[in-house]
């Protein structure tokens, strides 16, 4: 089959299954939830859906502990059910897409389980594993092979009585990584992409896919290395490109698929290895982390005041350094950091700072994607104890934080500033009892805690207002999807050093579209730029109701954003 770029005029919406919609009324988000929500989700005008983790799995990490890769999650379904949300999915012109995580499984996976149980069967190097360098238990001073860190849960390195020998999870216990090293495990992996793509999904997101490869000899880290130690030996691994190159030539290639990768704290320059529109071409796009990092440094965990110059710098870096040669990917929210109002925007000023924040990315160059309530304004929740928490990793980053000797007030103040949780509440439908999101008879309690302003912020309230964030993001999504400068326009920014303001404009032969953001709350003049006469300009969205103008600009108010056009 030829493969086309169809992801360059799409626009994705993300689903976590477990907090979208539970449609049997047992309080957990399903795949009849999905399903009773098609026609909502095709009235955003977006154009795909990607689909968190649905296989079976114990939970440890919300399905990115995968425990059978052939299989539909129980709690959320049946395969049967699934092929029911495909098929109505394409009905209404949505694509879908799969998450596809590789560089671990659950430790409950059978190819673990046979894996771990000695080191002569036919999966026992399916797994990283690795004598300790101190022989025995740890309970008999038997020390792991190297002093690596695990990014969700303690070291990196777990004992294994049976095999008297200790395997790798990068991230949680239950989570032991693979060895893409050996043939049968990349294999397994074509098998497990053949499997969704001839059943009809359209691409996969492919999770911390740059860990995949492991440097020979796993050799110790830097000891004076605050944290993630071990990560510079799996990151952008040696055959990592092999391997990646060796997915697309035996399987991708054969289907008009697409696929994303999750990249952590990747640069635009190193993407280009990746995604270079080549004839060695790996991914389609790459998932950036640096626009994300503008409130924090490295980790959500280490705050610090939201600087809008580095969100610019940020985005701007990937507008620049991708231009003809690589697409972009374009996000503001997913399941893996709090809601971008309560970080970036304002919940003083929630709907309009909501509507300068999808501005400032969806007209980019790139496939923009829309998590689940975002197009609603949703907001952080909040934590009373730890204990409150779903997280795992919430969980490993208070422990650290406790052994550093933080005071527990502190502690619950950055978990409320920081915990995925905040992305994880469950979908504010509408007012009534639980929000709405559980269905048949209504009678459980959703798995987890709604968020107590459902009553002001949910679906069916926006739904009736004409100038909601939700009304804002079909216009926005329908301007993006109608004008082709969005797709092949240059990149242009304007105001680089304001500190209030994210101006830039995507210039083509016959269409310019401006684009101007204020991300302050103080009321800011924007005069255009040479060559753009307000006067020859159609008005295309405003954050308010009104849009005047004075002389060559105008005053800006709280979180004003304006889109205009030039034609011609």
């Amino acid at each position: 089959m030829q493969r086309t770029q169809w992801y360059k005029d799409a626009v994705f919406y993300q689903i976590w299954p477990r907090s979208f919609c539970d449609g049997n009324g047992d309080g957990i988000g399903d795949l009849w939830g999905v399903l009773s929500k098609l026609d909502y989700i095709a009235s955003l005008g977006v154009t795909g859906i990607w689909f968190s983790p649905l296989y079976p799995s114990p939970q440890a990490d919300f399905g990115y502990d995968i425990a059978d890769y052939y299989d539909i999650n129980p709690e959320y379904g049946t395969l049967d059910v699934f092929k029911q949300v495909l098929d109505g999915a394409h009905e209404r012109g949505l694509r879908v897409i799969m998450d596809l995580v590789v560089n671990h499984s659950s430790d409950e996976c059978a190819w673990f389980k046979e894996s771990r149980s000695s080191r002569d069967n036919a999966y026992a190097d399916w797994y990283i594993w690795r004598d300790g360098k101190t022989p025995g238990a740890p309970e008999d001073g038997g020390t792991p092979p190297n002093n690596w860190d695990s990014l969700f849960e303690g070291i990196a390195w777990e004992y294994e009585p049976a095999r008297d020998q200790w395997y790798l999870h990068i991230f949680a216990k239950k989570q032991p990584d693979l060895n893409m090293d050996n043939p049968a495990v990349r294999a397994e992996v074509e098998k497990i992409m053949r499997f969704w793509l001839d059943l009809g999904v359209d691409g996969f997101r492919e999770d911390v896919i740059t860990y995949i490869s492991k440097t020979e000899g796993l050799p110790d880290d830097n000891p004076l290395m605050p944290a993630a130690r071990g990560m510079r030996f799996y990151d952008h691994g040696p055959h990592v490109h092999e391997y990646l190159q060796q997915f697309r030539r035996n399987v991708l290639s054969e289907y008009d698929c697409m696929t994303v990768g999750e990249a952590p704290m990747i640069s635009a320059e190193k993407a280009l290895e990746y995604c270079d529109e080549g004839p060695d071409q790996e991914l389609d796009m790459m998932f950036t982390f640096e626009h994300m990092s503008a409130d924090c440094v490295f980790t959500d965990w280490i705050p610090r005041p939201f600087d809008l110059r580095a969100y610019k710098q940020a985005l701007g870096s990937w507008q620049t350094g991708l231009a003809e040669h690589a697409w972009n990917s374009l996000y503001i929210e997913n399941h893996d950091h709090p809601r971008i109002i309560s970080r970036y925007g304002s919940e003083r000023y929630r709907v309009e700072s909501g509507k300068s924040l999808a501005c400032s990315y969806l007209f980019l160059r790139g496939t923009p994607f829309v998590y689940q309530g975002q197009e609603i304004g949703m907001t952080n929740t909040h934590l009373e104890r730890v204990e409150d928490s779903a997280d795992v990793s919430t969980f490993n980053q208070v422990a650290r934080l406790r052994r550093l000797g933080l005071p527990e007030v502190a502690c619950m103040k950055l978990v409320n500033r920081a915990t995925r949780d905040h992305a994880r509440t469950p979908m504010q439908w509408d007012a009534g009892p639980g929000a709405g999101f559980v269905g048949g008879n209504g009678a459980a309690e959703p798995w987890y805690p709604v968020n107590p302003n459902y009553v002001d912020i949910n679906v069916a309230e926006a739904d009736k207002d004409p100038h909601s964030l939700l009304a804002f993001y079909r216009k926005a999504i329908a301007l993006r999807r109608k004008l082709p400068v969005v797709r092949d326009g240059s990149y242009r920014e304007f105001k680089r050093a304001s500190k209030s303001l994210f101006a830039y404009a995507r210039e083509g032969e016959s269409q310019r579209l401006l684009v101007v953001c204020s991300l302050s709350d103080q009321i800011t003049y924007f005069s255009l730029p040479e060559g753009y006469d307000p006067s020859q300009a159609s008005l295309c969205l405003c954050g308010y109701g009104d849009a005047p103008v004075e002389g060559n600009g105008f005053f800006l108010r709280p979180y004003e954003c304006r889109v205009y056009l030039f034609e011609g």
